[in-house]
């Protein structure tokens, strides 16, 4: 897929997405979003997909909303806001619940909607470069539809700090904060982008998608009767599935499950 907001591909069934409007520093409008809505959506769905890295051109990894697109915005009335505000967060919860693993790899500055990209995704690797910005308030506005994935990321006590601040921070602070994993040179970055898809590759891509779903649900819930029975669940549906048999089977006989011979 090939717009003029973005490029994916595939090869060797890792998917790249590039976010490919340097100009303008990668921000937001509405091709934008439902560009990136179609092809997580189709990247999630395509077998031979296995991992997915969302990138970008230029030296900024997203700078938020564009601003046309924000001066159209100004006019719009309470409807149209929560119209355009719905097909922002559907773009958000689709990277988020993408059943393939996810990397961002930020290469540059990052502010705004564009700290929602990179907590959508499971890991993030940031240039030590890098700034990041949660920018809204000083426009009279909320980081509202990116939250729920941004405090996930960086913890309550950090977002209310940057969410009323507005502060600009480096990224050896994203790091501190806990809403990027690693931070290195950029002669590093494409290097520990490769070692986390190696890792991934190395999974079950069964395994790796319950993961994902089992993060997202025992996330911050209390250990009640029901989250401990949906565990047990859990377990005993992938010990039954076709690749949990294949897996505990290879291992016990030394041999190479299907998914690392492929």
């Amino acid at each position: 897929m090939t717009t003029s907001a973005i490029r994916t591909s595939v090869k060797n069934q890792v998917a790249t997405v590039v976010l490919s409007r340097p100009a303008l520093r990668n921000a937001f409008n509405e091709e934008v979003i439902a560009d990136l809505s179609e092809a997580f959506s189709q990247l999630g769905d395509d077998p031979q997909v296995r991992a997915i890295v969302l990138m970008a051109e230029g030296p900024a990894f997203c700078a938020g909303a564009d601003l046309n697109w924000m001066r159209r915005m100004a006019d719009y009335s309470r409807e149209e806001n929560e119209r355009d505000a719905e097909k922002l967060a559907f773009m958000m919860r689709t990277i988020y619940e993408c059943p393939k693993p996810t990397i961002a790899r930020v290469q540059g500055d990052v502010y705004a909607g564009g700290m929602g990209l990179v907590a959508a995704c499971d890991l993030a690797v940031s240039v030590d470069t890098a700034h990041f910005c949660l920018s809204e308030v000083k426009l009279g506005l909320t980081p509202a539809t990116i939250s729920p994935y941004v405090i996930r990321a960086m913890g309550p006590r950090a977002a209310h700090r940057y969410f009323l601040t507005a502060e600009r921070f480096d990224a050896a602070q994203a790091l501190r904060i806990g809403f990027v994993h690693e931070v290195v040179p950029a002669d590093q970055l494409d290097a520990t982008v490769s070692t986390w898809v190696a890792a991934f590759l190395a999974g079950s891509p069964t395994a790796l998608k319950e993961c994902k779903k089992l993060v997202q649900y025992v996330a911050d819930r209390d250990i009640t009767r029901l989250l401990v029975d949906h565990t047990v669940k859990a377990i005993a549906d992938i010990r039954a599935s076709d690749e949990g048999k294949e897996g505990v089977q290879s291992f016990l006989n030394k041999s190479k499950p299907s998914w690392l011979a492929s």
